[in-house]
């Protein structure tokens, strides 16, 4: 089958969609850390619409991986082209499809190649956005507390090789260095992570990375640069075989590395561009002047509920999101912790009708047209868990309200964190603390040997929630939340899954 190119797109079916300006114009005003799957399925799918409602042609994409030469490998011979095919389940099982070729990703660098090449698109007079996608652990921060981890090999390493770094904060401050220096005015930087107030941190990140450069181009960029938070939304598993071969036989090409994403899509960014932006409003993101409430309401109910399934379902052995969410129990449960603890710390969004956003939320999680692996999920713990569910928690404790089912969702993760299912199957722990967590467990459970199971539990989690990196100075100390997380760790080890979510109140 031939290759996906620009060349053939005249070959592609009626029914799927391709780029219908002149790519050959097209120049690039955004350069993207961190060019993956949910990038190409979000930002440069609402990017392609923007093109397409006529929006100038000086918004093309420069895609930037800071890792792995994969995705530049598979999309280069396709001349940046990709296919994004969004999927729905609809009535009596049948997945409905819809493909579209997407032409606005003119390029993808490989940092640890060619460092050099990324600074110099980063301070390129055409470039005004700079977006990120890195994941939570690729801002070098503490996630309890957000500060900057000196100490982190890659602030380290970059603070010392201005020239050729290898983190996001080094190669954002060393390129705003050349723009300055080149006499180029600021530029945009967005975060499409899912941290709390996102733009903020990111700001004060780069600020603080830029003090220890050079204090005089730290006053610069917060002077010249903005840093809009935003909030998406939309489920993006990882490509697997399976969807290429889909794919290619749905074009009638071959296509190395295409996307899959649901088709829901809410994207809320601010409205504060130093130097333009896009028509994204044409592919359906809002701008807005404060993006805090919509950050909150996706981190707490979509990414908080996804990481409690995602984490009872691996320790259970179900394998997908949707395999899960047809265990009545585990939906019921998640329904509950939705409905009874997460959504009353929610802050007032006008015109949301919050029950039925829970109920949507839920068909989505049980969408079979996308199997989300639940270890995809589990990834990074250490890194998810303050921001998804850590917050409600202590919002929940300081006004005295109970945290059970938060309190599982914890417990399953720790649970998780043995390596093994029920079955004894076992599974690697991606985690960027994977081994301070490690060594953490084996203190813990030095520490309750010998106790009675109850006791041990309790004198475990203790040990486990008392790291603060991850829980920080008040939780490990707080007696209502380690007896919870306890309690629920102590079911989890004792009946298993289904048995604890059984007993689960509705």
């Amino acid at each position: 089958m031939p290759r996906l190119h620009p060349d053939l797109l005249h070959h592609l079916p009626p029914t799927v969609a391709r780029p219908a300006y002149d790519r050959r114009q097209l120049r690039a005003g955004i350069v993207h850390l961190g060019v993956g799957a949910f990038q190409r399925a979000h930002l440069a799918d609402v990017n392609e619409a923007a093109l397409h409602a006529g929006g100038a042609l000086d918004w093309g994409i420069v895609g930037v991986s800071l890792r792995s030469p994969d995705t530049r490998d598979a999309l280069a011979p396709q001349q940046g082209l990709y296919t994004l095919e969004r999927r729905e389940a609809g009535e009596g099982g049948r997945t409905h499809r819809a493909q579209r070729v997407i032409g606005c990703l003119l390029q993808v660098l490989v940092a640890p190649e060619d460092p050099a090449a990324v600074l110099a698109r980063i301070a390129a007079p055409d470039t005004r956005i700079v977006s990120l996608t890195v994941t939570e652990k690729g801002y070098c921060h503490d996630p309890a507390t957000g500060a900057l981890q000196l100490d982190h090999p890659d602030i380290q390493h970059d603070l010392a090789q201005p020239e050729a770094p290898r983190g996001t904060l080094g190669f954002l401050v060393h390129g705003l260095a050349r723009r300055r220096a080149h006499g180029l005015g600021g530029i945009t930087l967005l975060s499409l992570d899912n941290l709390p107030a996102n733009g903020h941190v990111l700001r004060g990140l780069v600020l603080a990375f830029a003090e220890q450069r050079d204090p005089a181009l730290a006053h610069w960029i917060g002077t010249h640069c903005t840093f809009p938070c935003s909030m998406v939304d939309r489920i993006v598993p990882r490509t697997t075989d399976d969807d290429r071969t889909a794919i290619a036989q749905a074009i009638g090409l071959d296509d190395a590395w295409p996307v899959v994403g649901e088709t829901f899509l809410d994207w809320v960014v601010e409205d504060r561009f130093t130097a333009g932006r896009p028509a994204w409003d044409a592919g359906g993101a809002r701008f807005v002047a404060h993006a805090q409430p919509f950050e909150t309401l996706k981190l707490r109910m979509v990414n908080g509920a996804h990481s409690a399934l995602a984490y009872l379902g691996a320790v259970a052995g179900w394998t997908t999101v949707d395999q899960a969410m047809a265990r009545p129990d585990l939906r019921r449960y998640v329904d509950a912790l939705l409905q009874h603890e997460v959504a009353p710390t929610l802050p007032a969004l006008p015109g949301l009708d919050l029950d039925a956003y829970r109920q949507r939320l839920l068909q989505r999680f049980a969408n079979p047209a996308l199997a989300h692996r639940t270890q995809q999920i589990a990834m990074d713990g250490s890194q998810k868990l303050p921001q998804r569910l850590l917050g409600t928690v202590r919002e929940r404790l300081h006004k005295g309200q109970g945290i059970e089912r938060l309190a599982l969702a914890i417990a399953a993760w720790l649970h998780y964190l043995r390596g093994q299912d029920e079955s004894g199957h076992a599974y690697a722990i991606h985690d960027p603390m994977s081994a301070a967590l490690a060594q953490r467990a084996h203190e813990a459970h030095e520490a309750s040997a010998g106790l009675p199971p109850e006791a041990a539990s309790r004198a475990w989690t203790a040990h486990l929630v008392s790291f603060a990196p991850v829980f920080g100075p008040d939780l490990g100390a707080n007696p209502v939340f380690v007896d919870s997380v306890a309690h629920a760790l102590t079911q989890l080890r004792r009946d298993g899954v289904a048995a604890t979510l059984a007993r689960q109140p509705d």
